[in-house]
């Protein structure tokens, strides 16, 4: 985000589809309001909330005021007042037609008060099983269709996952081709909007010292890694027909993996960027029935006991396997995608393993460097290097960290959310962290053989809590 990001002057209207749930709660709204106080969102701007509960504007204010003041310290109780304004409920079903004719009321009742054809975007924060029966109806209502001419624009934000494998997937965004062109719709993968995440091309691609290097010659092996401490307690509905690699392995790592390997981007478009991610993807080996046996799941004890969760489920919520990518570059090199839930701590990180300088010379100890990106929490960037230690002895080498903290900055205050950018990014039209057809259709291809694939390897219980090295080695002693 530009440090002078221009105000949006066109009026807006945003509906959320789902605004009683967990996502629109703990992520939007927070998100939402510090775009507000920022004076970000566009000047003139309605937040539809559309949901099934039985909520009065009032009500609802109230609900949103406070998911608000969990998440913010001390809000200004003016700009809160001024923010709750701006938003009214609607109590609708997502399977009732009439429902939507209720909403295009509203929403023609919104530009008659602004006296133009406003800006219309759609947030579908509803789980992906919901999509198909939403656009259709949406599109029914006629509330798909952009004003046209000099109006407002019409553009539609859907949440990761897309689909459950590759066909849902296809049919989903046939569906989405037929209501919305590609410029019209932002598919959300939130982690391409975290400030870590953006940082890995302009790390790559600045520096000199790192660039000329960054290939199968001096890269020894790359690991990708998401933990989470928290269970699924909270999101077993959602969770158990998903699993940990489609929850966060065919998005988030994956989209990890494509900054960390794409090539140099002819120019900094969009479009650009997303073709570079796009072709990385299409690169990865595919997982045959062979190498689908070394990848390893498993579910935290207590699981099957969850609210919402099957009690026979066989859903992974911990999974960990190499990737390959067949190009000149990175030919040969491992990368490890790993995830899981319950684990011992929480934190996202990205290692870079650089292979040894006196790699092959016996008499030598192997020192190798390790640059390591870390997303979450705590963002910083650090290099493991090596020099003397101190003293008579010349050849006695001992290990230092190099590091930038995002919080030691003085602009951490300007650091946006993930969901601020998001959002902020919708409404300016910048599809640039966002999801391509080509990158999802990618992925899919290369995560579907893995789920068509691994049903007969073994479902290992771990303790909640247990480290993830614990849970690889004692794979590897079975």
């Amino acid at each position: 985000m530009n440090s002078t990001p221009k105000p949006i002057v066109e009026p807006t209207v945003l509906v959320i589809f789902g605004a009683t749930g967990d996502l629109a709660q703990n992520k939007l709204y927070p998100a939402l309001f510090d775009l507000f106080t920022k004076g970000l969102l566009p000047q003139k701007i309605a937040i539809l909330a559309f949901a099934r509960r039985d909520f009065s504007d009032e009500v609802y204010r109230k609900f949103v005021q406070a998911a608000i003041v969990a998440k913010k310290n001390n809000p200004d109780p003016v700009q809160l007042v001024n923010f709750l304004s701006s938003i009214r409920y609607i109590k609708g079903i997502f399977e009732d037609d009439a429902s939507y004719r209720t909403l295009a009321d509203v929403l023609a009742s919104a530009d008659k008060a602004f006296n133009v054809c406003a800006n219309k975007l759609f947030y579908l924060a509803v789980p992906p099983s919901l999509y198909e029966n939403i656009l259709n109806r949406l599109s029914r209502s006629g509330l798909t269709i952009p004003c046209g001419g000099d109006g407002g624009w019409t553009r539609v934000l859907v949440e990761k996952p897309f689909g459950t494998n590759s066909e849902a997937a296809r049919r989903l965004d046939r569906l989405l081709g037929k209501l919305f062109n590609e410029t019209q719709i932002f598919r959300i993968d939130h982690y391409l909007a975290k400030e870590a995440i953006q940082n890995i091309l302009v790390f790559r691609f600045s520096n000199a010292l790192f660039e000329p290097i960054w290939d199968s010659k001096h890269i020894e092996r790359i690991e990708i890694r998401m933990f989470e401490k928290e269970t699924a307690a909270t999101r077993g509905a959602f969770y158990d027909p998903l699993g940990a690699l489609r929850d966060v392995g065919q998005n988030h790592l994956l989209a990890m993996l494509s900054l960390i390997a794409m090539e140099y981007p002819k120019g900094f478009s969009a479009t650009a960027i997303q073709k570079e991610r796009a072709k990385v993807l299409k690169q990865l080996v595919p997982i045959n029935s062979i190498s689908v046996k070394k990848i390893i799941k498993g579910q935290y004890a207590g699981y099957k006991q969850e609210k919402g969760v099957a009690p026979e489920s066989n859903t992974e919520t911990f999974f960990s396997l190499i990737a390959y990518l067949r190009n000149s570059r990175w030919r040969g090199v491992p990368i490890e995608l790993t995830a899981g839930k319950a684990l011992g701590e929480s934190k996202t990180e990205i290692h870079v393993h650089f292979k040894d300088v006196n790699m092959g010379r016996g008499d030598i100890e192997c020192h190798r460097n390790t640059l390591t990106f870390r997303i979450q929490p705590n963002e910083s960037i650090s290099i493991l290097f090596w020099v003397k230690k101190p003293g008579f002895d010349n050849q006695a080498v001992h290990p230092q960290t190099l590091s930038f903290n995002y919080h030691d900055s003085s602009e951490t205050k300007m650091l946006p959310d993930a969901y601020e950018r998001v959002l902020y990014d919708c409404v300016r039209g910048d599809q640039m962290l966002f999801a391509s057809t080509e990158e999802m259709e990618a992925a899919w291809k290369f995560i579907t053989p893995i789920l068509e694939k691994w049903n007969k390897n073994p479902l290992k219980t771990y303790a909640p809590g247990t480290p993830f090295d614990q849970i690889i080695s004692n794979h590897k002693n079975l």
